[in-house]
């Protein structure tokens, strides 16, 4: 008997068919239930917002079979400690920013965001298209952890200083909170780093314990309240031109999921990534006009300090790669690929934007 006469014998449609489908495949699927712990409070509807848009999705993707219930910073384990607790397998999985693992080994910077490097589109499509995927999880594997994007906040702001830096020389002595490579770059200039979570650099401004704070823009920074402590805003955040934000999974706990349930966590921290940008997009220039209106001072650093800064973060690049095979690997990598991107950036791109930025239509 041929197959369409079956369907009519049986009275089974197409429909019918599929309906019958889709309870065998999900009836297929295991029911699992894991935990991701993050390093942002829920304060912050930007970061963890991601994070709760991500595990919806999965968890829609999946019929409810595969469940992730997230927790934040400081809920399971503090905010810098994710890579952590992914690692050892407190938790399956984890939302942070790799270059927090920083003191661990500098190639985990690149996995967010380092000195002088590209812009959030450049970034991802390393990350994606440009073999920076392979070569991060190829060194995630001895941290038995592998990643995928979940995040991008766009160029960040370059941080609020409790008075005005006007030289080089008013960097010598500043405590600042500012991690991974960078921390080492200002480091170079006098400045001395701290590595801060969310939730403490407010008390820490507070008190006077740092003198200076970068988090990420004007959506979160006022959120956390840093313009009420530090009336002096910088920019650029030449330090995190497009930092990504990576989930990290235990790698045991990956190689054992079905295809299935990889590819749902992954177009889930896709969809993660695109509403995130969105939302700094809406967010920032309406919070930075908010700032301004309160009293917040906007400052641009000036060239002598860029060009500082430059500097030292190329006598940090070569100091490290001569040192470590990874970081030397990846920065290859990374740079040959910004550098081809940034030629093409400034004939469209770049004219484009410049001109509207100077003509705007409203």
């Amino acid at each position: 008997m041929k197959r369409r006469d079956f369907l009519k014998v049986t009275g089974i449609g197409a429909a019918g068919a599929a309906t019958l489908a889709a309870p065998a495949i999900a009836q297929s699927m295991p029911e699992l239930k894991w935990r991701l712990t993050a390093s942002w409070p829920k304060s912050l509807d930007t970061l963890w917002g991601g994070v709760e848009l991500m595990t919806k999705l999965v968890a829609e993707a999946t019929d409810n079979r595969f469940q992730i219930q997230a927790f934040s910073s400081g809920e399971i384990v503090p905010g810098l400690q994710v890579l952590d607790a992914v690692q050892n397998g407190t938790v399956e999985m984890g939302h942070t920013a790799s270059y927090y693992y920083f003191g661990k080994d500098p190639t985990f910077a690149f996995g967010t965001a380092v000195p002088f490097g590209p812009n959030q589109r450049l970034n991802q499509a390393w990350y994606m298209l440009g073999g920076g995927r392979d070569l991060l999880n190829e060194f995630y594997k001895s941290y038995n952890v592998t990643s995928f994007l979940a995040g991008n906040t766009g160029c960040q702001m370059g941080g609020w200083f409790r008075k005005e830096i006007n030289t080089v020389d008013d960097l010598k002595g500043l405590k600042m909170r500012i991690g991974g490579l960078a921390g080492r770059v200002m480091q170079k200039l006098g400045v001395v780093p701290q590595q801060l979570a969310a939730g403490d650099i407010y008390p820490a401004l507070e008190k006077g314990t740092i003198d200076a704070a970068e988090w990420v823009g004007p959506y979160d920074d006022e959120k956390l309240g840093f313009n009420k402590v530090a009336p002096h805003y910088y920019y650029p955040g030449w330090w995190e031109g497009g930092p990504m934000l990576l989930g990290l999974v235990n790698l045991d706990k990956w190689n054992s999921l079905p295809k299935y349930y990889r590819s749902a966590i992954e177009q889930a921290g896709q969809s993660a990534n695109s509403w995130m940008m969105a939302k700094y997009d809406q967010g920032n220039p309406l919070a930075l006009k908010k700032l301004l209106a309160g009293g917040t001072k906007l400052h641009a650093y000036s060239p002598a300090i860029m060009q500082a800064c430059l500097k030292a973060t190329k006598e940090v690049y070569a100091e490290t790669a001569a040192t470590n095979p990874n970081f030397k690997k990846v920065l290859e990598s990374l740079n040959g690929f910004t550098g081809n991107g940034y030629q093409w950036f400034q004939v469209a791109e770049l004219g484009y934007d410049s001109f509207m930025a100077r003509n705007p239509q409203s």
